[in-house]
Parts: C-alpha cells; structure tokens; sequence
C-alpha cells in the first residue's frame, strides 16, 4: 500500500495547495500563507493562570496572577487552552470548516490547538462538546468530534466521542447574552449513562471549535462533574473574549468590540478587520 508522503505529488498536482483564507498557492497542503498566519491573533503571555486570558503587564507583578472575571467567580475547569483569539481570519476558517464543510480544515485547526496544550499528566479522556442528532443529520459531522478524534491522536489519548449527549435541540446561542445562553443550555447536555464507569474519577479534556461566553462548556463541565470526573480542562481553536460580547449585547460588533479588548490586553496581537458575527452552534 502506497504511503500518504508517496501520493502527495500526485496529491498536490490534482488539488494544487492554496491557503484556505485567501486562496494564494502554499508549498504544500494543510497550512496558511505567511500573510494569513499573520491575521491570526494568538494567546501570549502575561495571562490569567487559571483560565489562560491575555493580561496587561501592568497587572503582572510576581508569580502567578488572576483576571477580574476568575478572581469574582473561581472557574471549575483546570484551565482554557485557545489556539486563537477569535478575529475575522479565526472566524473564517471556522466558517469554511464548519458550514463550508472543508473537514480537511480539521488537521490544521487540531495541531494549532495542540500547541497551546500544556503537557498532559497521566490519562486524559478527550471528549468533544457533542451536537444534538437532528443538527448532527443537518450538518453530517459534529466539528468538535473531529477536531477531538485529531488532538487524541497526537497526543496519544484516549478519545471517547459520545461521552456527552445533547438532550434536547437549543436555538441557535448567536445574539444571546451570557446569562441567556446558560438558561437555553440548562439540562440540555448530559453524560452518556454507558460511559459512567470510565468517566467517575476521569481528567477530561473537552474540545470545542468556538468558546464564546463559555455558556456551552460549563453545560459540559456540569454533565462531566455530575459523572464524577475530576478535572476538566478546554481546549478550542478560537476563543471570544468577554469584552467581545458584552459590547455585542449593547449594539456594538462583536469584531470591534474584541479588537478593542485586545488592544487593551495584547497590544498588536490583532489588526482589525470587517466587522463579523460570532459563529455559533
């Protein structure tokens, strides 16, 4: 049998590699052009030690530091490791995986997530945040089961797809504030009864595409702990600030609303771009 490195010639002379944002021929498949790679605004540090947000260095003094958010309601996952703040080159390449249908996109999202992964002590279960069924049969493919069944590769853990199931269909979370996203989630995510055994006293690794007021995640983390998993720690491509959403709820875009968030936190991680909505769902 022919190996994947053998096709690749013939690969990339049938399908020659472009960049899948603005379509410029790459060297190979699977990555960005360098421009586009630039678009992408990429978590740094100084940052919150328990969630992973961006902090000004005038907040950073000695050891470790916290963000307003963590400081007033003490998060219950071990952690958030986001690939990308969401921007307008982060959201693009959600849309073109997601509603676009290019899974190919998956290995490229996966690795990008896999790099901002601190190293992973013993067993950890990677579970993708799961997809009602009738918007599984609309779409064809749950995108966090994809990037889930990509990072457990890589990484070497374990993966159990079906560990969470969604009881009931929930609107579309697009527009919502942060408390009305966790009233539409209540109940609706629950653990899967055939994986109890292995979920009680578990390290759970929970993959989502886009974390946007973390609504959907907590949902997750309350179906996991109900299971008896004993830590939780997230893991999505692109990641929303607070700020982004709050400025959302008041008539302002969620892109300029971010940008200004990031300026004031990670100064030069973004250039702004056309305003866009946050991809939901």
């Amino acid at each position: 049998m022919a190996k994947p490195a053998l096709l690749a010639p013939l690969i990339d002379l049938v399908f020659p590699p472009r960049c899948p944002l603005c379509g410029d021929a790459l060297a190979q498949q699977g990555g960005l052009c360098a421009a586009c790679w630039m678009q992408l605004a990429v978590p740094g540090e100084p940052a919150c030690s328990a969630c992973q947000r961006p902090l000004p260095d005038s907040l950073v003094r000695e050891g470790e530091a916290l963000c307003a958010p963590c400081l007033q309601s003490p998060p219950r996952h071990a952690g958030i490791a986001a690939a990308t703040l969401y921007n307008d080159a982060s959201r693009q390449l959600v849309l073109a995986f997601k509603r676009g249908k290019r899974i190919a996109l998956a290995g490229l999202l996966a690795r990008l997530m896999v790099q901002r992964l601190p190293e992973l002590d013993g067993e950890w279960l990677v579970v993708p945040v799961p997809l009602h069924r009738w918007r599984l049969w609309e779409r064809g493919f749950n995108q966090s089961a994809l990037l889930a069944a990509r990072i457990a590769r890589t990484t070497g853990q374990p993966l159990v797809v079906d560990a969470l199931v969604r009881t009931r269909r929930t609107p579309t979370l697009g527009g919502l504030g942060k408390r009305a996203r966790a009233e539409v989630l209540r109940g609706a995510i629950t653990p899967h009864p055939g994986w109890a055994a292995r979920l009680k006293g578990a390290s759970v690794l929970l993959i989502d595409d886009v974390m946007t007021s973390g609504a959907t995640t907590d949902a997750c983390i309350s179906a996991l702990r109900k299971a008896g998993a004993v830590r939780v720690r997230i893991a999505c491509f692109a990641r929303v600030l607070d700020e982004a959403l709050d400025h959302a709820g008041r008539g302002a875009t969620p892109l300029a609303a971010q940008s200004q968030a990031l300026k004031r936190e990670t100064p030069g991680a973004l250039t702004p771009g056309v305003p866009v909505t946050i991809v939901d769902g």
